[in-house]
C-alpha cells in the first residue's frame, strides 16, 4: 500500500464515494412515495426494505425493491474492478478494496444521504455486494436462507441464520482450496465475514425480541389453502 501514489488514492476514495452514493439510493421510499403515496419507513416494521414492503404493499412493491437493492450493491462491487489496471494494486488490495466498498453501499442503505440517513438493513444490499465478491459462497448461503424460510416463513430469522452460516462457508472454503487468488483466502475477508454475521444479528435485534415473544409476522409467498393472497396487489 506504501507504493500507491497519489491518483491510485483519488481512484480508490472515488469509487468508495460512489458506492455509499449508490447505496443510498432509497429505492423503497422512492417506489413508495411515488407509486403509492406513502412512506414505508411510518408503516409495518419501519424499515425501507424489501421485506417491510411486501409486507405492507405486496410483491408488486417488493420485487423491484429487491432487485434495485441488490444490484446497487453488486454494482458497487464491480466498478472497484476498474483498479486491477493499475499497476500498484495487489490482488490482496483488490480484494480488500471489493471489501471496503461492501462497507460502504451497505453503510449508504442503513443511513441513506438521499432520505435523511434513515434506510434499511442492508440485507438485499449485502447479498449483491458479497455475490460480486464471490458468488459460489452467497449461493450457499441463498441455500440456507430459502430452506429456514421455507419452513418457519420468518424472513428475519432466515436472514439471520444464512448470515451466521456465511463465515462458516468462508472458514470451510479457505481450508479447502489452495487457490491462493481466491478472496476467502484473505484474512480481511474472513474478519469481514464475521463482522457480517455480528451485524445481521445486531440489526436484527428488535426482530430477535418479536420471534421470542411470538409477536414476529410470518410472511407466504403463496396463499395456503382456503386463504386469499394477500401480496397479489
Amino acid at each position: 500500500m506504501g507504493s500507491w501514489d497519489i491518483l491510485t488514492y483519488y481512484c480508490a476514495i472515488t469509487l468508495l464515494i460512489i458506492a455509499y452514493l449508490l447505496g443510498s439510493i432509497p429505492s423503497a421510499v422512492w417506489i413508495g412515495k411515488k407509486y403509492y403515496g406513502i412512506d414505508i419507513r411510518e408503516h409495518g416494521s419501519k424499515n425501507a426494505g424489501t421485506t417491510n414492503m411486501l409486507r405492507v404493499l405486496g410483491k408488486r412493491a417488493a420485487i423491484p425493491v429487491f432487485i434495485i437493492d441488490f444490484f446497487k450493491g453488486f454494482l458497487a462491487v464491480q466498478i472497484t474492478f476498474i483498479m486491477k489496471f493499475d499497476e500498484s494494486i495487489s490482488p490482496a488490495w483488490l480484494i480488500n478494496l471489493r471489501i471496503i466498498a461492501t462497507i460502504a453501499v451497505v453503510a449508504g442503505h442503513i443511513f441513506p444521504i438521499f432520505a435523511n440517513f434513515k434506510g434499511g438493513k442492508g440485507v438485499a444490499t449485502l447479498v449483491g455486494a458479497v455475490t460480486g465478491i464471490y458468488p459460489p459462497i452467497m449461493l450457499l448461503c441463498f441455500a440456507v436462507w430459502a430452506l429456514v424460510f421455507a419452513i418457519w416463513h420468518y424472513v428475519s430469522l432466515a436472514s439471520m441464520i444464512a448470515g451466521c452460516c456465511f463465515p462458516i462457508f468462508v472458514l470451510v472454503f479457505s481450508s479447502i482450496t489452495y487457490d491462493k487468488a481466491a478472496p476467502f483466502m484473505s484474512v480481511p475477508f474472513i474478519v469481514f465475514s464475521w463482522v457480517i454475521a455480528v451485524l445481521l444479528i445486531w440489526t436484527h435485534r428488535k426482530n430477535i425480541k418479536r420471534l421470542r415473544e411470538g409477536t414476529e409476522s410470518k410472511i407466504y409467498i403463496w396463499p395456503r389453502p382456503g386463504e386469499p393472497d394477500k401480496f397479489t396487489e
